[in-house]
């Protein structure tokens, strides 16, 4: 199948399939702080991801290009949203422009439209040095995200069913770029083992992309004839994904996504020890139900909200939000336990 029309397919799939709400968050409760000790004003959001500096730790996370003028007009809607709300953003996988380069528009919008803000690249683990070069000069990027989509390679019936050399292309691709890589899940979560091969290859930068989100498992066996059910529910949720990457360094770099979808959902997020956090299903709903507006609304309002919380739990900066005393419990508890996580430590 064309991969433009594949692309295509994927939005309206991932709208029609939405999130799965089994991210884990709501096994993770706060101690309350009746005396939380500081103001609202005293809040600030700025955070970092690897050597870049970001203004809120929210950033519109991979979502999509390479299919024609849909997608192009979506990257141009949501480059501005980035843009207003003075954000981050991924585009999706550039692997369509680099391969066609009628496709190059799609992507290439969003550096037009945000002239100087922070824009992610992205390409699979199995792209060769030159074409992360390439994905990159495409956007001027200011750092790359190499995705690992295992899973939905499998579930694709056209796609990738050799993995042999992707930890060997993650390491060249690092050495060689000038700009920070970011090795990225798409919905199926990284393991702490996962993580401690990343770094044993110089990687310092992990979106964890936890299951209870998109699911393209569930996406792609809509395009299937003889479906992979085993497939759709395999994974490790967000919410202990992100425990088990911290768990192995406090030196890494952790970006929380999958199924994020609200302020709580944010601040449990950095809570457990992530940096930053990348939104793309739940924004990719908004965006398509109220427009360019609604989702610039929807972005101020959960900063906002973010600043209440942060001053409810006595946390000034995302630094101190990281060190705030929570309880894991339910089944986030159970895995984490058998996993070898002391979990009594966020709350002592």
């Amino acid at each position: 199948m064309e991969r433009a029309k594949r692309k295509l397919d994927h939005i309206q799939y991932a709208l029609q399939t939405g999130q799965l709400g089994l991210t884990g968050f709501d096994d993770i409760s706060f101690v309350h702080q009746s005396l939380p000790g500081i103001a609202l004003e005293q809040v600030n959001l700025a955070t970092k991801m690897g050597e870049l500096q970001l203004s809120s730790p929210i950033f519109i996370n991979a979502m999509t290009g390479g299919g024609g003028k849909t997608t192009e007009e979506i990257n141009r809607d949501l480059a501005i949203v980035a843009k207003e709300t003075n954000i981050a953003m991924a585009v999706g996988s550039q692997m369509s422009a680099i391969r066609d380069a009628r496709q190059l528009a799609s992507y290439a919008i969003v550096r037009k439209e945000n002239p100087k803000g922070i824009i992610i690249g992205n390409v699979g683990v199995e792209a060769t040095v030159e074409q992360a070069l390439r994905a990159c000069d495409m956007l001027e990027a200011d750092a790359l995200q190499l995705h690992l989509n295992v899973i939905q390679e499998l579930t694709m019936p056209e796609g990738d069913r050799d993995f042999s050399k992707s930890l060997a292309n993650i390491e060249e691709i690092s050495k060689r770029l000038h700009v920070p890589v970011i090795v990225k899940e798409v919905g199926f979560g990284m393991s702490k083992e996962t993580v401690a091969q990343l770094a044993s290859v110089g990687v310092s930068i992990v979106d964890v992309g936890g299951f209870g989100g998109t699911n393209f498992a569930k996406i792609e066996n809509e395009r299937r004839t003889k479906v992979l059910n085993y497939f759709n529910d395999w994974g490790i949720p967000t919410a202990a994904s992100i425990v088990e990457a911290v768990s192995l360094s406090k030196d890494l770099f952790v970006i929380a996504s999958g199924g994020v979808q609200t302020s709580l959902d944010i601040v449990k997020s950095m809570a457990l020890g992530a940096n930053s956090v990348g939104l793309a299903g739940y924004f990719l709903k908004v965006y398509k139900e109220q427009g360019v507006c609604g989702l610039i609304t929807e972005i101020t309002n959960l900063q906002e909200e973010l600043t209440y919380m942060m001053t409810a739990l006595g946390a000034a900066t995302i630094e101190e939000l990281q060190q705030v005393k929570l309880v894991i419990s339910g089944k986030t508890y159970h895995w984490l336990t058998q996993r070898g996580v002391d979990c009594s430590i966020y709350a002592k």
